[in-house]
């Protein structure tokens, strides 16, 4: 399967949390529908179904990427 670049990730994440609380505060029709397409593009980079899963999914993702590997150990 494809990962998304933890950049791209990272970023959607932080559209999502912005934009999560300009609905709660404003809940204009373009903040939603901001939401809706961050949601779908989240589903589809971490290849989940509903935006719970992709939260999660792409939090895990990121950690990961965080965590250095060393790759010295594998020869």
């Amino acid at each position: 399967m494809l990962m998304a670049h933890p950049v791209v990730l990272k970023d959607l994440l932080e559209q999502y949390e912005t934009l999560r609380g300009l609905h709660a505060e404003k809940g204009t029709e373009g903040a939603r529908q901001r939401i809706e397409d961050i949601s779908y593009t989240l589903c589809v980079s971490t290849g989940t179904l509903d935006i719970d899963t992709a939260l999660a999914v792409a939090r895990r993702q990121l950690a990961a990427a965080d965590t250095p590997h060393d790759t010295a150990l594998a020869s």
